[in-house]
């Protein structure tokens, strides 16, 4: 037999080593393929509750792996907590490692370990269950990305004897969040006066203004029947009403989750209670009396002098209906109520604070009552031409409610018809009277030329009573909203703006709702907000119909509902401690922004 050369039989033997190599590769050896390992032996996820507020998620991180700081986040699966009685806090997290990463860019990571804190507020109470979602990515050093990988896990917290609430973020707190701690800490008088003093400053915002024609009306229409003991009663009955409907529909708000106020904004409500302020209009200007049936004015008067129990009865019931209806706007001293109310569970103490912010909201109309009796003139013919003034006040209350109704290019029309009218009493007025009818006489003309220009704004597509020749085409573009619906329409956009490293505002809006329409008109047109909000994620929910998905987005943030403005960060984390509720002026928003250092400082 021949022998091999040594060169040839050790090239012989490496060529059967690389077919052997590239053998086991293809069966399952230990190829490239095979060199990293799988997520959950990568990043080793657990958590446990270390209190009865507080929740540790911790990862033990293989070496030569790294998770992300941004694609880090925890919620609660409201299957198990279909009260919505617990919240989480942000994330508490160490601070990572930069990194210039090949799928994201530069990106805060962690190696090795990893341990967040999750704070959470909660109610007192026993030992309980809470059902979390956890989602969390990471990548190899070797160049594998994993996708996002989200564990569901159940966790045990341990019985409260106090209700939990959750840290200030950054030392800020929300104002509805330090008014809370207001009605769970102070002492009952504190409180009070607290929250009189909030309720004043609301009676004059654009969501409860409206509730001054609808009294004033009501007293001027008692006619020879007024004097000023019973004009501070009807407005202290008609208060109370409000007060007390304020108290019990918060509570159940609270208690229930249901938002009975939205409710009543249905638009067969709201157009019957319009119709109700035209019918009264009517009767003001003499077109028909509004009175009982003879027998029973006769019993009546009889048992209650001449009507006045009912009466009193008839004026809170229009109190509370104007509570639910007028005033539909949230605002930080309700939210706050709403919130312990919910938390805690103690309605009293919520339920105080409501109604004594409701009393301080009827204070300017308890002094246009005490004030009814001596600046409204008596009986003559000067009570009637005040009787059709109010009842102008009637009919642009019912405009001012049922303009929603229709569309856009008929409200302009239906604000003209009160103003028209009170063209054509003034000037009546101007011949009836010998001294100043000249005044009457101007105003007359004014209003006239006033009613003229709106239906030619109309015409020309304006909406807006205040700037009727303003067409939209002519008003600084609205912010580039994207709507969204769902929970679901949420999570990806929030998702989307984060592997973009964009921040995100959700606005929760209603068409219904006053202070809405004030914050799309006067402080996202503005100039500062407009620049200070350049690149951000902007995103609205519209909520007017509180449908199902509705509700469920409301529910899933634990709020009641508009105006409330959300913020994301641009690691996708709602900033929650820096939401905003209620009505807020351009250069208090942008400041808000700065503080919550989602918008650069002044230079």
């Amino acid at each position: 037999m021949r022998r091999l050369p040594l060169a040839a039989l050790t090239l012989a033997l490496a060529a059967i080593g690389t077919v052997a190599q590239g053998s086991s590769s293809l069966i399952g050896g230990n190829g490239p393929e095979q060199e990293f390992l799988p997520v959950d032996e990568a990043f080793r996820f657990d958590a446990s509750a270390t209190g009865p507020d507080k929740i540790v998620l911790s990862w033990q991180i293989a070496d030569g792996y790294y998770l992300y700081r941004s694609r880090l986040k925890a919620i609660i699966d409201e299957s198990s907590n279909p009260e919505r009685d617990v919240q989480l806090g942000q994330l508490q997290l160490p601070r990572g490692k930069d990194k210039e990463d090949e799928f994201f860019g530069r990106q805060e990571v962690y190696y090795h370990a990893l341990e967040a804190g999750l704070p959470l507020a909660r109610p007192a109470g026993g030992v309980r269950p809470l059902a979390l979602a956890v989602t969390y990515q990471g990548c190899a050093d070797a160049g594998l990305c994993y996708p996002p990988e989200t564990k569901r896990i159940l966790i045990t917290l341990p019985a409260a004897s106090g209700a939990a609430t959750l840290p200030p973020v950054d030392g800020f707190r929300s104002q509805q969040d330090r008014l809370a701690d207001v009605i769970r800490r102070a002492g009952v008088a504190k409180m009070l006066a607290v929250f009189f003093g909030l309720g004043l400053l609301l009676a004059f915002t654009p969501c409860v203004l409206p509730m001054v024609p609808i009294l004033s009306g009501i007293i001027a229409g008692q006619g020879t029947r007024l004097t000023r003991r019973r004009a501070f009663a009807l407005s202290m009955a008609y208060v109370l009403g409000m007060a007390a409907t304020y108290t019990l529909a918060g509570i159940t708000v609270a208690k229930a989750g249901f938002n009975l106020t939205a409710t009543f904004q249905n638009p067969w409500i709201v157009g019957a209670f319009a119709l109700v302020f035209v019918a009264l209009a009517l009767a003001m200007f003499g077109v028909y009396t509004i009175q009982m049936p003879a027998g029973i004015q006769t019993r009546l008067s009889r048992w209650s002098n001449n009507q006045t129990s009912g009466t009193y009865t008839g004026v809170a019931a229009m109190g509370a209906l104007s509570a639910l209806i007028v005033s539909a706007c949230v605002a930080p001293p309700l939210i706050a109520a709403l919130i312990v109310i919910g938390q805690t569970g103690d309605a009293l103490r919520g339920g105080g604070a409501l109604f004594a912010m409701a009393l301080g909201m009827g204070t300017p109309l308890l002094v246009v009552g005490a004030a009814g009796g001596h600046w409204l003139p008596k009986a003559g013919p000067w009570m009637d031409t005040v009787k059709r003034f109010f009842g102008v006040l009637m009919l642009l209350v019912a405009v001012w409610l049922a303009a929603r109704l229709f569309p856009a290019r008929w409200q302009l029309v239906l604000w003209a018809i009160p103003i028209a009218i009170a063209a054509a009493l003034f000037w009546q007025l101007s011949s009836a009277v010998r001294r100043a009818g000249w005044i009457a006489h101007a105003a007359a003309i004014v209003l006239t030329g006033y009613a003229g220009v709106m239906i030619v704004g109309a015409a020309r597509g304006a909406t807006d009573p205040l700037r009727p020749l303003a067409t939209t085409a002519s008003h600084t573009p609205a912010l580039p909203f994207q709507r969204i619906k769902t929970v679901d329409d949420l999570e990806r956009a929030v998702a989307t703006a984060a592997s973009a490293g964009k921040p995100v505002m959700l606005d929760f809006y209603a068409d219904w709702c006053v202070s809405c329409i004030e914050m799309e008109r006067y402080t996202f047109t503005d100039p500062r907000v407009r620049q200070a909000l350049a690149g951000w994620t902007l995103l609205q929910a519209d909520v007017t119909a509180h449908d199902g998905p509705d509700q469920a987005l409301l529910k899933h943030f634990g709020i009641f509902g508009p105006p409330t403005i959300a913020f994301y960060g641009p690691d996708g984390h709602e900033r929650r401690d820096y939401r905003l509720v209620g009505f807020v002026k351009a250069a208090d928003f942008v400041t808000h922004l700065r503080a919550a250092g989602l918008a650069p400082s002044n230079p």
